[in-house]
């Protein structure tokens, strides 16, 4: 999703960031280091100022020819400096257009600083629209000028190059959607950028979504060219991610952001219309493909049998396919130095939570992750306050000036892993994640009363390190009660969230979930890792949808969602060599096939067991906190089931089976055992 959006959009939406208590906050999360890098940041910089030189053409090695606006030093005088420097690129598909508008808006001096402290002085914490106050923090927090560009980072001495991706903003050729030419064209880029007389050859990337995904796959595809990234929400197995996360099309993300895309992708140069240089192969680019990949997007939806599938669509859904390759990054491949920006609710939990390991060429010194507990469009929220990281745009300039300029600032001694601890927001430090001390244990699934629902539900259930003693069915039918909660608010970029009671509460999505809740805890508990949610199940028909959540009651009732996942049973198959297996042969951390070839559907009154992908987390149990897992047959708007599946599945309702000799039970990795 764009942060062009987040400018406009911020000043009426919010999203679910809890407010840290610093008291239980190391003290390395912000430190002397991060005071001593925002001081670097924020003073005065070497060069006076900067000047844009908009439209430059870089020609790709196919003819096409994309459009870039580079950004440079001047001295006082206005002239560019004529000193070789390092030079950062970002790539994107908003329009590069949008990109400068938002940098210098953000950087206005004297308005937009009063304008901010104006919106962040309208106090909406403890109603149900505080997440009004996360929203607009993620406009102090860096996040804007990461996905612009920093003019502060100019002056220090670097050179920036955005570019319009390949069919999109003033770039010509059809929009590709990480497709392998797509990502070839970066690779090109960054070649471009070294060889400019401008730059001295140390070349480092920068950007926020889709501009943060495309720096994975630069690094990985040609391992070695670039000399620092630092994506910001990034994903590497966008299949996983967003496009079928469960097997299910994530039509709550995909519809409004191919429609964003794909509209911005039509504004024309109009400088270019009005000097006479204005480009018409840009326009029949245009003209030949004015609504990317809405077709797959429709024929997801709407096709009845798996057999009927076709051209791209099909490709998505084929193992090994072409499309699907470029869909996804080896980040094992990389070794640029990587900093990385992550969330626990945001749309590539699924990748963030992975990196750390995945980056298997790295030392520690070269590889840092943060995961904060905002949304897509709120990464950073309230970073650069007390208890906080620092803000972005501070540890991007550090990361950079580290290994591009070689300066010894202290960033490759920061934390690797850096974690949000949910529901309320204390962060925690480590060199990896998971973080050490944890251990998988079952909670079981029992159709004893709790006793702990004080809402409507569809079933309450217990849950305990017990298995159960007596067999019990509950009845899940299809609703739409997931409008309101954090799922729906993550496929929503966080938009939604602004209202506490979807957000940062589930029980009024749990109206329609068969929940399963464990005694309390006796003492402070963390959860660091991927649960994975093991069920005994029945359909009526041939296919069905299961989705599932873990949260965190407190003592006053209101349950938090922690951890998110969803499984077409027809595409139930793991893939046993990606996924992670405990000694007692328990999966650790699921990861379906999702592939046409693994599709297979079940007789109706067939009991047979699934795996529930989960995202990963980092949550703390206070003593009195209680577990609880709920069990749902639909999740619409974040996923609903592919047109085949739909079909088969008729949406009628699911069942349950708990059963002493095969119990179900959700895996969670603690650091104490709950009884």
């Amino acid at each position: 999703m764009s942060i062009a959006a987040v400018a406009a959009t911020t000043l009426v939406a919010g999203a679910g960031f809890v407010p840290i208590a610093s008291s239980d906050a190391s003290a390395d999360v912000y430190g002397a280091l991060g005071a001593k890098w925002t001081r670097t940041h924020d003073g005065p910089q070497k060069y006076a100022g900067y000047t844009a030189k908009p439209d430059v053409p870089i020609r790709m090695s196919d003819g096409t020819v994309l459009r870039s606006n580079v950004i440079r030093p001047t001295d006082r005088s206005g002239k560019v400096v004529d000193t070789k420097l390092p030079t950062i690129v970002t790539m994107t598909p908003y329009t590069k257009m949008v990109s400068a508008l938002a940098s210098e808006v953000m950087n206005y001096p004297v308005l937009v600083p009063q304008l901010i402290d104006l919106l962040n002085g309208i106090n909406a914490r403890g109603t149900f629209l505080s997440g009004y106050n996360e929203l607009v923090g993620a406009l102090r927090g860096g996040l804007v000028n990461t996905f612009a560009y920093d003019p502060q980072l100019v002056k220090s001495g670097y050179n920036i190059v955005v570019v319009d991706v390949r069919g999109t903003g003033f770039s010509q050729g059809t929009w590709q959607v990480f497709g392998d030419r797509e990502r070839k064209d970066t690779v090109e880029v960054v070649d471009w950028a070294k060889k400019q007389s401008w730059g001295n050859g140390k070349v480092g990337m920068s950007g926020v979504s889709y501009s943060a995904i495309n720096q994975l796959q630069a690094a990985a595809d040609k391992p070695g060219t670039l000399d620092a990234i630092f994506p910001v929400v990034p994903g590497a197995d966008l299949i996983q991610d967003v496009i079928a996360p469960g097997g299910g099309v994530g039509f709550g993300f995909l519809a409004p952001w191919l429609t964003l895309v794909n509209v911005s992708k039509m504004i024309p140069n109009v400088a270019s219309m009005l000097n006479g240089t204005f480009d018409w192969r840009w326009f029949a680019d245009r003209v030949k493909d004015p609504l990317t990949y809405f077709d797959v997007l429709i024929e997801a939806l709407t096709t009845q049998s798996p057999t009927s599938l076709h051209g791209t669509t099909r490709q998505l859904v084929t193992a090994d396919s072409n499309r699907r390759r470029s869909l996804f990054t080896d980040v094992s491949k990389v070794t640029t130095p990587t900093f990385a920006i992550g969330g626990w609710n945001d749309l590539f939990t699924n990748s963030e939570s992975r990196l750390l390991t995945g980056l298997s060429q790295l030392p520690s010194s070269q590889k840092k992750l943060i995961m904060d507990d905002g949304y897509h469009i709120t990464s950073s929220s309230n970073f650069g306050q007390k208890g906080y990281p620092p803000r972005i745009d501070v540890l991007a300039r550090a990361w950079y000036d580290k290994w591009l300029k070689g300066i010894d600032n202290g960033v490759d001694r920061y934390s690797s892993a850096t974690l949000a601890s949910e529901p309320n927001g204390w962060f925690v430090q480590g060199q990896t994640y998971p973080l050490p001390g944890h251990r998988y244990q079952r909670q079981y699934l029992s159709g004893r009363s709790s006793g702990t629902t004080r809402t409507p539900v569809a079933g309450d259930g217990s849950l305990s390190a017990t298995e159960p003693a007596t067999r019990a069915t509950r009845q899940v039918k299809p609703g739409l009660s997931t409008l309101c909660s954090r799922d729906s608010a993550q496929a929503a970029v966080g938009i939604t969230a602004m209202f506490d009671f979807c957000g940062k509460d589930s029980r009024v999505s749990e109206i329609a979930a068969q929940t399963f809740t464990s005694a309390p805890a006796k003492v402070s508990t963390s959860v660091s890792g991927t649960p994975v949610v093991h069920l005994r199940q029945r359909l009526t028909a041939t296919d069905g949808y299961w989705h599932a959540t873990v949260n965190v009651v407190s003592p006053d009732g209101r349950s938090t969602t922690v951890s998110m996942g969803q499984l077409m049973v027809s595409l139930r198959a793991m893939d046993t060599e990606r996924s992670s297996y405990g000694p007692n042969g328990d999966l650790t951390d699921a990861i379906p096939k999702l592939s046409l070839s693994d599709y297979q559907k079940v007789k109706p009154g067939q009991v047979l067991d699934v795996d529930i992908p989960m995202t990963a987390t980092q949550a703390k149990l206070r003593p009195g906190d209680r577990l609880r897992i709920d069990v749902y047959a639909f999740n619409f708007p974040k996923s609903v089931p592919l047109g085949p599946e739909l079909w088969s599945s008729q949406l009628r309702p699911q069942y349950i089976e708990i059963d002493p000799a095969h119990p179900s039970w959700v895996n969670v990795p603690l650091s104490h055992p709950l009884r």
